[in-house]
Order: structure tokens, then sequence, then C-alpha cells
């Protein structure tokens, strides 16, 4: 089934790293006709004096929400979109998540420092929140590179987009996402699975017999994959599917580079076969390590009667 993006809401700090996010969100909102929300939180900080909650005063709480809302529109320029600037104060991470609820926005769009290396993202640790409690896809945006940049997206699109399968219903409804993001792109869709090795099981067994144990696997895994792909999904994109042996936020992160991947999607709180294998904490290990924009998917929770995918609520931290 073919999801297409209608209520988008983009987050942003107005940094300027941040601001790349925006450029994204005004790309995908062109390419689906969709109706964009450009969302700045301030976040004024409690402050005590004499024992007493400090209130800011109103005049400078509405200069600094006219100021951000100039900034917004400065963002947007003359291009021709659907948009709507939001400027509000709060708690970052739960005002973002109550204004996606709120405006029913079926994509979310916002900004990490990914492989600098950081541990925190950029709005704080708003966007590590974010991937656990917004009840709709994530569109992490990392530091952009050559070849990554929302320009290319306006003007081509995803050509190659990678989803971690590891056959769980978390990564079913990244897969989900992901074909439908390839029929939109015309895009390659590279279908990987990663085995997670476990040392003590090569103790136990005998060289050769773990090796055939290893090669059974790997081909069981493989036509696993292969049939993920509905057939009529050839008439519109190539799917590749690859089995590969490793921590999975390594084997990903080497793979999306090795083969030009501008899109990966991810599935949160995923369960692997052996062991755990797509975890939130590979989405959190993944985005902070590749070149390109990162798609965490919640499970999806099929309706009965109309077969059409609903997002279910993620758990709360």
């Amino acid at each position: 089934m073919k999801i297409e993006f209608k209520r988008i809401l983009c987050a942003t700090d107005l940094s300027e790293f941040s601001n790349h996010a925006v450029s994204y969100a005004m790309a995908l909102a062109k390419q689906f006709e969709a109706s964009l929300f450009l969302c700045h939180v301030i976040d004024l900080p409690i402050v005590s004096v004499h024992g007493a909650a400090y209130t800011y005063p109103q005049d400078y709480v509405d200069g600094l929400r006219e100021e951000a809302a100039r900034k917004l529109r400065i963002l947007v320029g003359g291009r021709v979109i659907d948009w709507e600037p939001i400027v509000t104060t709060g708690p970052v991470a739960n005002t973002i998540s109550g204004l996606i609820a709120n405006k029913a926005a079926d994509l979310a769009i916002a900004a990490t420092h990914g492989r600098s290396g950081l541990k925190r993202l950029i709005l704080g640790s708003v966007t590590e929140r974010l991937i656990r409690t917004v009840n709709c896809p994530l569109l992490v945006v990392t530091s952009p590179e050559e070849g990554h940049d929302a320009e290319t997206v306006q003007q081509a699109g995803f050509k190659n987009i990678l989803v971690g399968c590891d056959f769980s219903a978390d990564s079913a409804a990244a897969l989900q996402y992901g074909f439908s993001l390839a029929q939109e792109f015309q895009s390659v869709l590279h279908l990987v699975h990663v085995i997670e090795p476990v040392a003590y099981r090569e103790v136990l067994l005998p060289p050769g017999l773990l090796d055939d144990v290893k090669t059974n696997l790997d081909k069981h895994l493989t036509a696993q994959l292969e049939e993920l792909a509905p057939e009529e999904a050839k008439n519109w994109c190539e799917v590749k599917t690859t089995c590969l042996a490793g921590r999975p936020f390594e084997e990903l992160t080497k793979y999306a580079a090795l083969h030009s991947v501008d899109l990966v999607v991810l599935g949160v709180r995923g369960r692997g076969l052996v062991e755990t294998m797509l975890l939130g904490a590979t989405t959190d290990r993944v985005l902070r390590r590749v070149s390109c924009p990162v798609l965490s998917v919640s499970p999806l929770k099929l309706s009965k009667k109309t077969g059409i995918a609903d997002m279910a609520a993620a758990e709360t931290l």
C-alpha cells in the first residue's frame, strides 16, 4: 500500500545545522503536496529569585516569538508550499510531541549532529526522545554532506533506500514505508538483514559444522528477505537483498556508505531472530554515524476493516 504524507511537522531550533532539516521538510512537502508546519519551541529556563520562580516579562516573550516567526518566514522565502509557522514556549520534547499529535502529522522531521560523535543531539536530547515517543515516522536529518542534501531530494529523490529487516513486526513497519518511498521516488530498495554472532556458540560447535550452519542460515534468511518483496514491486523499483554478519549498527552503516544510500529506514524497538538485532539502540547508533537521513518507524497497527496502516503510539521514556 502506498503511503502518502499529507501533514508534515518539522522542528528547528533555528541554528544553521538544524535549518538543514527545514530544507528537507520543504522539499518533501512539495513532493507530496503536503501541508507543512514549521515549529520552533522557545525553552525558557526556570530561574529562582530569592526562592521564588522568576516569571519572564510578557513583552520579552512576545519579542522572542516575533523574532522566531520572522526567521521561519525567511527560511521559507518565496517557495510555493502550503505552510504554517508555529512558535510557542515550553519543554521542547514534550511540546513538539504534543504539536505532532495536535496537528495529526503523519511525518515529523528533526535534526541531529549525527557523525559529529557528540552524544547529545541538536535540540539537546529532543530528537532522541522523539524517536521513542511520537506516534508517526520521524525523519532524522544528519550532517549535510555531498550527495545527501535537500536539493538532491527535490530534484532527483531518494535513489538508494536501505531498510533494516529483522523479520519482526517493528521492521515490517519500516519495510512498508521503505516500499512506499521506493515507489514514490523510483528507488533501488536494499533489504538488509544482520546476523549478530554469539561467541559461545562458536566454542560449542566444531568449525566444520559451524561453517555449514552459517551457510544454511544465510541461504534461509536471504530467501526470507526475497519473500518480503511483493511481485508487483518489480514494476516500479529494483530490490536488492543482502544478509550480513556482525554488529547491526556497524554493518548497516558500512553498507550505507558502500552503496551510496541516501535514506535509511529502521523500525524502533525491533527484535531479532538471533538474540537482539535492530533495537532502538541500533537506530540511535546508526543515525549518529551515517551521512544520510534516517527514517525511524514505530510498529504499525493494521486496521481489520480497511487494511489501512495506522501508527501505534510508541512507549514513552
